[in-house]
């Protein structure tokens, strides 16, 4: 599954990897570099993080699942013991 990107995002990532470059580098890098950078990490990278979050969010979700048990109970025939 590759990371696609909607159109804006992307040129606002590609903008803060030429700005990037020029700040911490002193490069100035066009467009073409900037998205062959940003390819190169979401294809390398990305794949790493997007792991890990989704490893992140089954740790939650299955926290909250074994919250079921405790915060969805109702005792059974406790009507008399209410009296």
């Amino acid at each position: 599954m590759s990371i696609k990107l909607n159109q804006e995002t992307e040129e606002r990532l590609l903008s803060s990897l030429q700005r990037y470059c020029m700040k911490n580098f002193d490069e100035e890098v066009g467009v073409l570099k900037a998205r062959l950078l940003l390819d190169f990490c979401l294809r390398e990278i990305g794949p790493s993080i997007y792991n890990q979050a989704v490893q992140d969010a089954q740790a939650v979700m299955q926290e909250k699942i074994a919250e079921v048990d405790t915060n969805c109970y109702e005792t059974e025939f406790a009507y008399w013991q209410k009296k």
